[in-house]
């Protein structure tokens, strides 16, 4: 007899979004300012569980002229695997500001944050983490207690072997 499998939609708990963000490196970046169009940039960060923010780093440009001209931001990252039809994703919805301090951007830079993009990125930016939301995606047998299926937990995108 085949198992029959269902998807169940689970919201996390802002512990459980924190620590997937803690455990990533790759994240998207959305921007919206009045009059302009939506900005939306990949970018490497790091979480700082210090000051409960999103940290990376930015170049002059579209990216960095939007987040100085909007004083919100939002970020998500995501782990999927489609063959097993699951995932999850967390979006992060708050403040945004560049980090002047000296103090502060010397503890930033043994963060470990290393961009992936060539060149200076003299901004270290900063995302509070105001609002926090996460949802997953399993499979569940039909019939049975909802436990996730199909192995470990997706690998976050940008990060995984493909």
């Amino acid at each position: 007899m085949q198992t029959e499998f269902t998807t169940e939609l689970v919201e996390l708990d802002r512990d459980e979004c924190l620590r997937l963000l803690a455990s990533t490196e790759v994240g998207r970046l959305a921007v919206n300012v009045p009059g302009w169009p939506p900005v939306i940039r990949p970018v490497t960060y790091v979480f700082d569980e210090s000051t409960q923010s999103v940290i990376f780093r930015s170049a002059r440009g579209s990216k960095l002229t939007a987040l100085l001209l909007s004083d919100r931001a939002t970020f998500e990252i995501d782990g999927i695997e489609p063959s097993d039809e699951i995932g999850w994703s967390v979006i992060v919805q708050g403040r945004v500001e560049e980090v002047t301090n000296s103090a502060e951007l010397a503890r930033l830079r043994r963060s470990g944050l290393r961009p992936w993009v060539p060149g200076d990125l003299p901004h270290w930016m900063r995302i509070g983490t105001t609002v926090v939301s996460g949802r997953r995606i399993r499979r569940v047998a039909i019939g049975n207690s909802p436990q996730p299926l199909g192995g470990a937990a997706p690998t976050p995108s940008g990060t995984g072997s493909n």
